[in-house]
């Protein structure tokens, strides 16, 4: 990441106020605010940004300073200020100019003082934020409702508030060469691995761009690369339960600032898998639902094709499942009619999201006709179509981690179409090479598809079924904790 020339200040007010409007451009920008203002015969001057500053908090400094009185102070006004008249918990002084524009900027209040190089940081911003409300996507019937915003200090507050031990750490990082955005990394010191923190570290400081224009995703990116392939490598959570939960196990989090979505890291193929709702349950109904999830995910990527192969290929249908194949094909070849089912899917789901609440009756009618009676009477698509069509969806749905979704159905239309041109050795082969890339995969040095491949019984065991926390007192050995036992 590129450095900053640091520019020293000046004992000259006017010097440093100078440069302050020039680089602020304060004269250009009526959110950015400056207060020109005389204490007790000693010139000063606020900076500060209009959006984030709290104006009780200056309000009440400049209370204190209109007592102040600089003939009674032995020794230094600053420290004097900050020691016994500034009534805020987060000060610091600076004397370089060029941080004291990053941290304005930032929405931290800058006070200089004639006679002294030191400034004066006050960080009294307060972000506009909403609620912690409970996650659209990580909905649970029992459980907590809140979850993250997009204010990093709260986000950290929350999971302070679920680890109260003394290893969390929360270390603060600065990425971007215009945006200067806040980041996070969170761990616990004697839990996760020092090699993988010193990992994460490393390639946030590589990081040389202007912005984080898509926050946690480019973070993403950056980290872990592997650009072409689908597959998430890192886990996205809005739900403080959640990532508290990976911090003990020894996962390491990085939150950004701007985005309510905290990165899990590193994670395996099965941990996009999980759901909260199977820990609010008993071990037996949690253990159900995640078999009948585990069900819905495989469907959603292999029902579909394997369908169309044995549609394609009748003979390989015994008696007793002849009635799997198609009765009636249609107008439109197969392969076609999925195709355009498959995209008739994914352009709904995106009008969905760009729909307002109350369109979405009438977005619902329109899917029915596109995808329904109407478009199968008029030959477009058959009813078998239609139905396991649904089945996959339903299963792409049921995928909690909305990452792993997409890359699923991409790799279930890739199927599709291998399965068109090859048939019977297509599948087979494309399948196989599907668990091999999958096996070969790496987030760092967790392998992707750990317990299955390296074979583990005893983590295969927690991933097939919800154990009994009792008897949940080991953590993964893929992600290499310090301490192993929880």
């Amino acid at each position: 990441m590129s450095q900053v020339v640091k520019r020293p200040a000046s004992k000259d007010i006017e010097s440093n106020v100078s440069y302050l409007k020039n680089e602020l451009a304060i004269d250009k920008s009526f959110d950015l605010i400056y207060l020109d203002v005389e204490y007790s015969d000693i010139k000063m001057a606020f900076f500060t940004v209009d959006a984030f500053a709290k104006d009780q908090a200056i309000t009440q400094i400049q209370r204190e300073l209109l007592v102040f009185d600089t003939r009674k102070v032995k020794g230094s006004v600053i420290d004097r200020l900050i020691k016994t008249r500034i009534p805020y918990i987060e000060l610091e002084t600076t004397n370089d100019l060029e941080k004291v524009v990053v941290q304005v900027l930032s929405g931290q209040t800058a006070l200089c003082v004639d006679g002294y190089e030191d400034i004066i940081l006050v960080d009294t911003r307060e972000y506009p934020v909403r609620g912690p409300e409970e996650p659209d996507t990580e909905q649970v019937i029992r459980g907590s409702k809140d979850g993250f915003v997009e204010t990093i200090v709260f986000n950290a507050g929350l999971i302070r508030r679920r680890v109260r031990d003394r290893s969390l750490r929360n270390e603060y990082v600065s990425i971007g060469r215009r945006s200067n955005s806040d980041l996070c990394i969170t761990y616990l010191e004697d839990i996760a691995d020092p090699n993988l923190v010193k990992y994460i570290k490393k390639s946030l400081k590589k990081i040389d761009i202007d912005g984080l224009p898509m926050g946690d995703k480019t973070i993403e990116e950056y980290i872990f690369g592997q650009h072409l392939n689908p597959y998430p490598l890192v886990r996205y959570t809005e739900r403080p339960d959640v990532a508290a939960s990976h911090l003990f196990e020894g996962h390491v989090l990085v939150l950004v600032d701007g985005s309510p979505s905290v990165i899990i890291t590193p994670t395996t193929f099965w941990h996009h898998l999980q759901h909260a709702e199977e820990y609010r349950q008993k071990p037996v109904v949690g253990s159900a639902l995640r078999l009948v999830r585990f069900a819905a995910v495989w469907s959603s990527i292999f029902l579909l094709p394997l369908w169309y192969l044995f549609a394609m290929n009748t003979d390989l249908l015994p008696n007793g499942l002849s009635y799997i194949g198609p009765n009636d094909v249609g107008q439109v070849p197969l392969i076609v009619q999925f195709i355009v089912a498959e995209a008739g899917i994914e352009m709904l789901r995106m009008a969905a999201i760009h729909t307002p609440s109350a369109l979405a009756t009438a977005l619902g009618l329109v899917a029915a006709i596109l995808i329904g009676e109407v478009a199968i009477e008029v030959g477009l698509f058959s009813h078998e179509v239609v139905l396991y069509l649904a089945a996959s969806a339903v299963g792409s749905f049921a995928t909690p981690s909305y990452e792993m979704s997409l890359a699923n159905r991409l790799v279930r239309v890739g199927l599709l179409i291998i399965v068109s041109i090859f048939h019977v050795p297509g599948y087979m082969v494309a399948t196989f090479l599907l668990i091999l890339f999958l096996s070969m995969m790496k987030a760092y040095d967790t392998p992707y598809f750990w317990p299955f491949i390296p074979f583990n019984s005893r983590g295969l065991r927690d991933v097939l079924f919800r154990a009994p926390m009792p008897l949940k007192n080991r953590r993964p050995r893929a992600i290499h904790p310090v301490d192993p036992d929880k």
